[in-house]
């Protein structure tokens, strides 16, 4: 035993990673989301015109489209799932403010099933349920998940989604907008893109960074070399 925990300390052998991903998952994935999708989009264009102007303006296009597409939907999904849940925490605060002895008695229920002697769980119950909004944050945390005051913003979330879409789906187009005529310099500079975006997705996974980085840019060239295709087939019958 170490000297903490002769001292009646808890020492600490290790620690876990986010599972969540927290911040750095959604930005990471909806950049990676915006680079895939416009470099494929840029690469079909391309297989079907020998006109640059043509691809940027699909690049442009397809960038703006879908980082406004995401925000509206991320804003949407948040807000509604952000407003059930208001509902359902008003509902357990009226619930508390009328049935208080019920309430009470459901909590020193949880209690004891996780563990706690019958009279401890009771007089914990008791305890915590002197204070209403104390006693609304455990039973929305246990029954919904969810934390009272704390709820996600649509409106950050959709910002969010904005912000890291556009700056994947921008990539691709840059050669071109500083000159480029061909595809290869804007497929150079979205390989690399796609290979960074793959090795910090990796802190959100169990795969080492080279692993995650070669796999996206594997999918995301797949994907445009696919598009490439379909765009030359259908340039060559139009």
């Amino acid at each position: 035993m170490s000297a903490a925990g002769a001292a009646g300390g808890t020492e600490i052998h290790h620690q876990h990673r986010d599972v969540t991903g927290g911040p750095l998952r959604p930005a990471v994935f909806g950049a990676m989301d915006g680079l895939v999708s416009n470099f494929a989009l840029i690469a079909g264009v391309a297989g079907g015109t020998d006109n640059p102007r043509v691809v940027v303006l699909a690049g442009l296009a397809g960038l703006a489209a879908g980082s406004f597409s995401m925000a509206a939907g991320e804003y949407v999904s948040v807000a509604s799932q952000a407003e059930l849940a208001q509902a359902e925490i008003d509902v357990e605060r009226k619930e508390i403010a009328r049935h208080p002895d019920a309430e009470r008695a459901e909590l020193a229920q949880l209690f004891e099933s996780r563990g706690v002697d019958p009279e401890l769980a009771v007089e914990v119950a008791r305890e915590l349920s002197a204070d209403p909004e104390k006693a609304l944050g455990i039973h929305t945390r246990e029954e919904l998940g969810v934390e009272p005051g704390a709820l996600p913003s649509p409106v950050l979330a959709a910002l969010s989604s904005f912000l890291s879409f556009a700056v994947g789906a921008v990539l691709p187009v840059l050669p071109y907008l500083v000159g480029a005529t061909e595809l290869w310099p804007a497929a150079g500079v979205a390989g690399v893109g796609l290979f960074i975006a793959g090795a910090l997705a990796s802190r959100v996974t169990a795969r080492s960074w080279l692993f995650s980085g070669l796999r996206q840019l594997l999918l995301g060239t797949a994907a445009a070399a696919i598009t490439f295709g379909v765009g030359s087939l259908v340039g060559v019958g139009l």
